[in-house]
């Protein structure tokens, strides 16, 4: 079963290594991870996504509270979510097959970043299935070069974040707020 763990961090340097390194040490395969800072600036949040039955997940996710910088962690996957992926791609262009990318483009709303004389450059964002649906509909065209995010996701409606108050931080984890090196 494919999980997506949001785990709200503590915005300071090394903690994405000790995270992805916990992961390693503990031979757990990561399929996508994000990491960027919250509305907070010294909150950052993490999404990982991994497989595994229930009690993998369970491991993972005791292991990753164990981490002193780790603020929460919750399974995103058992709510209802909203998820998404980003992709920039650069397609080969030829001026007879020009009108029909862009026509794929609309199709899929996916925007031009950049063009050049035999090059278009595309973004788009949704979920994993459309971004792997445009990425084989432009493949005959050839993909020059092509970059993707790790998946982000946020839980539906208004469930309470992750983002504590300070009152509700343990005592004994003191919030250190540092310049971002994750």
């Amino acid at each position: 079963m494919r999980h997506v763990l949001s785990a709200l961090v503590q915005n300071q340097p090394g903690v994405l290594a000790q995270v992805s390194g916990m992961f390693a040490s503990r031979g757990f395969n990561i399929e996508s991870l994000a990491v960027g800072e919250t509305d907070k600036p010294e909150f950052s949040r993490i999404t990982v996504v991994v497989k595994g039955d229930d009690r993998v997940l369970e491991q993972v996710r005791k292991q990753l509270e164990k981490i002193v910088t780790v603020v929460k962690v919750q399974d995103v996957s058992r709510h209802e979510h909203v998820e998404r992926d980003l992709v920039l791609i650069k397609i080969r262009v030829t001026p007879e097959c020009r009108p029909e990318l862009m026509a794929l483009f609309q199709i899929f709303r996916a925007r031009v970043v950049d063009v050049a004389p035999q090059e278009l450059m595309a973004e788009l964002s949704g979920q994993e299935k459309k971004i792997q649906a445009f990425i084989e509909a432009v493949q005959p065209y050839g993909i020059v070069e092509m970059a993707r995010t790790g998946r982000i996701a946020l839980i539906r409606g208004s469930k309470p974040d992750l983002v504590p108050a300070e009152e509700d931080l343990p005592a004994d984890q003191p919030l250190v707020v540092g310049h971002s090196s994750l």
